[in-house]
């Protein structure tokens, strides 16, 4: 039994250490108290507190100084990667290529009924089948799985996947990404995925479903993305618009793009999915 428990309390005591680091509760350059002093402090054993440690100098947030004790390290050296959410695509790319990537599958396979009514695939057609796993400074941040219909798939090799950012491939290959659908919220790391990310089971993720269409409207890429929330986080310009009484909070982007379309003599009103009750949010490269 006391087997089991103390990996939760070591979790547990990360946890706390943690949000007082952030917090700035433990101020940054601080001297953490010493391991049997922590042990006291919360009622664990040295192992347990030996454990939390190691986790939190692996997240870059403590420096171990042989001889003179352990600091707290608030701006760790590895910044998150922080996407901006106004211009998704072009977004992607640029990660891509600032980025490492370890491919951990590469199949061709059976399309499941929603996944071929979401791409708006042929009846029988096939999909190819990647896992990607994204690092950065060598540290992983992402979980990627995406679904390409067969007949784009083809189109490049798994050593050009481990290299190429995919949009950049499905480009290359002729295809243009007009429009994408988008849908953000969380979930939990099964055993594969927290391997993967070096999470524990069970910890917290963002994710992300994005359905990307080229012009015809057909569905050129699936992605099924989980992402590691210390290092990765959605960013979104908006601001405040509309008439009195009626305020609301847009997408700045397309506040600005609506603005440019009332003083060219535009007079019909331009509707984002930020102003909608929708989840999904419709985005253009």
């Amino acid at each position: 039994m006391n087997a089991a428990i103390e990996p939760l309390k070591a979790r547990r005591l990360y946890l706390l250490l943690r949000e007082q680091i952030l917090s700035g509760e433990v101020p940054d350059s601080a001297r953490l108290p010493s391991e049997p002093a922590l042990a006291q402090a919360h009622g664990v054993s040295r192992v347990t507190v030996r454990r939390a440690l190691d986790k939190l100098a692996s997240d870059g947030m403590i420096e171990r100084r042989p001889g003179s004790g352990t600091f707290v390290n608030a701006r760790p050296a590895r910044m998150p990667v922080v996407a901006d959410l106004a211009n998704a695509l072009t977004h992607l790319v640029e990660m891509g290529r600032q980025t490492d990537v370890r491919l951990i599958s590469f199949s061709y396979v059976n399309a499941t009924p929603a996944m071929a009514e979401e791409l708006k695939l042929d009846p029988e057609e096939r999909l190819q089948r990647s896992i990607r796993v994204r690092l950065i400074d060598g540290q992983p941040f992402s979980y990627l799985v995406t679904h390409v219909p067969e007949r784009i798939g083809v189109s490049y090799s798994e050593a050009d996947l481990a290299s190429t950012p995919l949009l950049e491939l499905l480009e290359r290959s002729g295809l243009v990404a007009d429009t994408a659908q988008q849908i953000v919220g969380a979930t939990l790391a099964g055993p594969e995925v927290a391997a993967a990310l070096d999470l524990e089971i069970g910890a917290a993720l963002l994710s992300m479903t994005r359905v990307v269409f080229e012009k015809s409207g057909r569905g050129i890429e699936h992605l099924q993305a989980l992402y590691r929330p210390d290092r990765y986080s959605f960013n979104m310009e908006l601001t405040r618009t509309g008439d009195q009484g009626a305020r609301r909070w847009a997408a700045a982007d397309t506040f600005r793009l609506s603005s440019r379309s009332r003083a060219n003599g535009n007079k019909k009103k331009t509707r984002t999915r930020s102003e909608t009750a929708s989840p999904v949010r419709r985005t253009k490269p």
